[in-house]
Formats: C-alpha cells, sequence, structure tokens
C-alpha cells in the first residue's frame, strides 16, 4: 500500500517530548487540583517534577522554534485561518463522529477542521499555562496577591480545558475507528494513500499536483 509522509522526524519527535512534558504536568497539577490527594504532594517532590516537566514543556518548542521557524509559523497559521470547509466539517461533525456519515464531509486540507481545533487548543491554553505558571513560579512573593489570584484561576481553568481535550485528542488517536492510521502518522510519519484521500483530501490533492 502507497504511504503518503505526514510528520517529519523533527515534528515527531517535539510532539513524544511534548506529550511526556504534558503528562507529567498534568498528573503532578492534578495532585494539586484536587485536595484529596494532597498526601501525594508530601516533601514537595511532585512540584520538583512540575516544575522540570514544565521547563521541558517550554524549552523544547522554543528549539524547535530557532530549529524550524518557517514550520512553527506555518503550523500557527493553519491553527488560526478557518473557512467554509471548516464550518461545513463543523456541521457534519455529529453524523461523521457518530455515525460514520462522510457523506458531508468537505474535503480537508493537511491539518482537518479537528485537528486545527486541538492546535488552536493547544496553542491558547498552553500559552496562559506557561505565562500563569511562571508568574506563579517566579513572582509568588513580588506580585500583588490579586494578579496571583487571577493567574491561579487563569492556570486551572487552562489545566481543565486542555486536560479534556487531551482525553479526547488520546481517545481519538487511538480508538475512534474513524482515525485509525492517526498513531501511525505521529508514529511512523506517514500515511496511506487512500486515509489521505479521505482525511486529508485537499492537501493530498496539492501534493500529487506538486509531485506531478
Amino acid at each position: 500500500m502507497t504511504q503518503v509522509e505526514k510528520y517529519k522526524k523533527p515534528v515527531r519527535i517535539l510532539h513524544w517530548i511534548h506529550l511526556v512534558a504534558f503528562v507529567l504536568l498534568f498528573l503532578t497539577g492534578l495532585v494539586l487540583f484536587i485536595p484529596g490527594l494532597g498526601f501525594l504532594a508530601e516533601d514537595s517532590w511532585t512540584r520538583v517534577i512540575h516544575r522540570i516537566g514544565a521547563a521541558v514543556f517550554i524549552i523544547a518548542p522554543l528549539i524547535y522554534l530557532i530549529v524550524k521557524p518557517k514550520s512553527v509559523l506555518h503550523g500557527i497559521k493553519m491553527a488560526f485561518t478557518w473557512g467554509s470547509d471548516d464550518i461545513g466539517w463543523i456541521k457534519a461533525l455529529p453524523a461523521y463522529y457518530f455515525k460514520g456519515d462522510e457523506s458531508k464531509m468537505p474535503p480537508q486540507g493537511e491539518m482537518n477542521t479537528g485537528q486545527k481545533l486541538w492546535w488552536l487548543i493547544v496553542l491558547v491554553f498552553g500559552f496562559l499555562l506557561v505565562i500563569s505558571g511562571l508568574i506563579m513560579w517566579f513572582a509568588k512573593t513580588s506580585a500583588p496577591p490579586a494578579l496571583l489570584q487571577w493567574m491561579v484561576f487563569i492556570h486551572d481553568v487552562s489545566f481543565i480545558v486542555a486536560g479534556a481535550m487531551f482525553f479526547v485528542h488520546i481517545y481519538n488517536g487511538l480508538f475512534h475507528p474513524l482515525f485509525n492510521e492517526a498513531w501511525s502518522a505521529i508514529y511512523r510519519g506517514t500515511i496511506s494513500e487512500g486515509y489521505a484521500k479521505k482525511h486529508h483530501g485537499k492537501w493530498y490533492a496539492e501534493l500529487s499536483k506538486g509531485k506531478e
């Protein structure tokens, strides 16, 4: 079966590094977020792990930005570029997601609308998590109490939104039957030609035209 390259190796490496960092942040943040789990934070070892995860979470994308600035800007542009095909995708989503009805799904680009939505959430709420977290970390004793309270609120809301969408992302990538090659895409970097046509029709057409 003919394979199409979906993600280059540097993108996949960044994805897995960021995933590990996020999981560390999520688990150690969950300990602080739920009072009943507070005993796990004794001796502050979870705080140390949380800060290590935060450092990796911030530094890894910055390194990638330095190495691949055009790729980063291209990805950000895609996340914030929405059109009629995206609106059509959202309208067709319930029947598509729960019943497998693809009849009203408009052809998608390099990122389909669902991926763009996830990427947009990563960018927006990842930024809010980083900014609020850094202020709480480095300005805990110097920032005004009102500012710190707002940072805690923003951090908690961002944690809930990003965490909830993370579970949706994992379910879609590993278990949902419609996205059976998502794992292959991010693990091996390739998807089948048929999967590319079905899920990224516009992108595949552009890719084929470029090869010709």
